[in-house]
């Protein structure tokens, strides 16, 4: 896609800190770096997002993600991981190419904050919501 920075990297029209690269799969470091050794890891061919993905290339990227995330975490001296795949804009999609956030984690109390709420379970909606989602 001739407007998608990811493409461009890609092509090598645009320079990248790249950590990791073969036929299929492209990893760099973001230019952000929420937290030292946030890397992206981005499918050569152009997809708007993992939802747009068939299943034979969506496999062929995250077949890579666990052995760069453990390359980044071993070369950064990380205590954790968060693997994060942003899909559309209300998700937090702000390329529209498909990247997977590898955001190495050193504290509680590092630049990249996630904060999911816990509710009391409704069982009867959660079963009824399954069902509907299976038959989709």
């Amino acid at each position: 896609m001739a407007d998608c920075i990811f493409c461009k990297i890609i092509a090598g029209e645009i320079p990248s800190s790249k950590v990791y690269e073969d036929d299929k799969v492209l990893a760099f470091l973001d230019i952000s770096q929420v937290t030292p050794g946030h890397t992206l890891v981005v499918p050569k061919e152009h997809f708007r997002n993992l939802l747009e993905m068939d299943a034979d290339s969506s496999s062929q990227l995250f077949a890579r993600v666990p052995d760069i995330a453990r390359k980044v975490m071993k070369a950064t001296g990380a205590l954790g991981m968060n693997i994060i795949n942003n899909n559309e804009e209300v998700a937090g999609q702000t390329v529209f190419h498909t990247h997977v956030h590898l955001a190495p984690r050193y504290s509680g109390d590092d630049d990249l904050q996630l904060t999911f709420t816990a509710h009391e379970p409704d069982f009867p909606a959660l079963v009824q919501l399954a069902e509907k989602i299976a038959q989709a």
